[in-house]
């Protein structure tokens, strides 16, 4: 069983100051498979403390030599890439083809993009005869999910070394491996000690402790909207910045004259790729009312051929979800839609047929789902997607836009449509035909689902302040 008793603080790994011990399930087995120690708020204390000790060499680096940092980083992260693979798929789940492909590859995506945000970024501006200059805001704690993990990760480290900060990496205990890695890969790097710290730990107790900490200038924060609120209210005391993405209920909208074929295969291969647990999963599928059928039929032959399976098996199966607790509430929320008068096309509840063991839900598909359905509000963050008709087009943009998140929306069609939909539609991102994430594109969300903005260009700037030397020319 693998073991990570340690917190990385000040370019050590130490003993923590009375935490204990943890054990990670993994959520295929439902065995114990790692053992960590939740920290403490004296391990938060002296990783704080070594980040601000830091962070008056670090912010004063220039472009050149941060560039030059990440550069070895990435090298070793590559070199690395395996092991991480193989822990976020033990730990949370991933099958091992979208482990080494998609979970430990998009960080390699973030960490390009960082150099080359840097590389372009204009730090200083001149305005009459006064300079407006961007400066790192400071010691960041960051808090990241399972989901995603080292995407998570690096979606926020690589902007904040770009920028000149230093940081507290509180990982989530559900899959903690993959961020001891990380902190091995980075010492390794020879990132200077107290830059970077790595303080294991839970919600209330870590999470809680560098939201209130008045020597935490910045706290990103990815997880829930119901987290994300609670990380918002320690904070405000200190009046730090928060930068949060958090949940989603993402709209698939398929036009009338879209391709209903294509629209099915990447509306449901997006939400089925993590077994469902991504935020930005468009799980709401909307259609026109006399395309319902046609779609439901195509949809429920895509959820009936898909299979579930052991992560640690190459293949094109889907893993389990993360742990019981997610796996009971999406088994709640499968019964109410089928309580609230959804109609089940495939799936349903309880575990795929031939495995009793593990956190396996069936891919499971409703069809005539109205918009005020529990399934159609809440955040289901599992194999589940739901087919909601509508009357045109207004009827569908309202449908889409009438939920508490907008963190993106998917929208299919030919030019003139989309062009004409895509503008009206509340979210961070709209994808195009299923179009591809971009690194360098901004990621986060409106309303519930968070606020500012990661990746590229538009990470970095997050983790600035900006100054006006007022006269500094004359």
């Amino acid at each position: 069983m693998r073991s990570y008793p340690r917190h990385y603080i000040g370019g050590q790994w130490v003993e923590s100051e009375g935490g204990k011990s943890h054990d990670v399930i993994n959520p295929a087995t439902e065995e114990p498979c790692t053992t960590i120690t939740l920290g403490t708020e004296a391990d938060v204390d002296k990783a704080v403390a070594a980040a601000r000790t830091a962070f008056e060499s670090w912010s004063r680096t220039s472009v050149e030599e941060r560039i030059a940092v990440i550069e070895r980083i990435l090298a070793e992260y590559k070199a690395r890439a395996g092991d991480m693979a193989e822990a976020i798929s033990l730990e949370m789940g991933a099958p091992i083809a979208l482990a080494k492909t998609a979970q430990v590859g998009s960080g390699i995506g973030h960490f390009m993009a960082a150099i080359k945000a840097l590389q372009d970024f204009a730090f200083e501006e001149q305005i009459g005869n006064s300079l407006v200059v961007h400066e790192p805001i400071g010691v960041v704690g960051m808090i990241t999910p399972w989901n995603w993990p080292l995407n998570q990760i690096v979606s926020k480290v690589a902007p904040a070394l770009a920028a000149g900060c230093t940081m507290i990496l509180k990982p989530s205990e559900e899959a903690p491996s993959c961020a001891a890695i990380f902190a091995e890969v980075l010492d390794k790097a020879g990132v200077p000690a107290g830059v970077f710290n790595l303080v294991n730990g839970d919600g209330p107790g870590v999470g809680t402790a560098l939201s209130k900490h008045k020597g935490v200038d910045m706290v990103s924060f990815t997880g829930s909207t119901r987290a994300g609120v609670l990380v918002a209210k320690n904070a405000a005391d200190t009046v730090k910045r928060v930068h949060q993405e958090l949940g989603g209920k993402s709209p698939s909208l398929l036009l009338q004259g879209g391709d209903a074929a294509q629209a099915v295969q990447r509306t449901l291969g997006s939400v089925l790729m993590n077994s469902g647990q991504s935020c930005i999963a468009p799980t709401r599928l909307l259609v026109p009312k006399d395309k319902a059928a046609e779609v439901a039929t195509l949809a429920a032959q895509v959820m009936q051929a898909t299979q579930a399976g052991d992560p640690a098996e190459d293949g094109r199966h889907i893993g389990p979800l993360v742990n019981k607790a997610q796996w009971d509430k999406v088994q709640g929320l499968i019964a109410k839609g089928m309580e609230e008068g959804a109609k089940l096309e495939a799936g349903g509840p309880g575990r795929p047929d031939g495995l009793e063991t593990g956190y396996f839900v069936k891919p499971t598909l409703f069809s005539h789902v109205t918009n005020e359905m529990t399934i159609a509000r809440e955040e289901i963050f599992g194999p589940v997607v739901t087919i909601i008709p509508y009357e045109d087009e207004e009827d569908a943009v309202r449908i889409a836009n009438d939920t508490d998140y907008g963190l993106s929306a998917v929208v299919f069609g030919d030019a003139e449509a989309v062009n004409r939909v895509a503008p009206r539609l509340r979210a961070g991102m709209v994808y195009v035909n299923g179009g591809q994430p971009n690194p360098e594109l901004p990621f986060g969300g409106y309303k519930q689902s968070g606020n500012g903005r990661e990746h590229g260009k538009f990470g970095l700037a997050e983790y600035l302040e900006v100054k006006s030397l007022v006269g500094a020319l004359a």
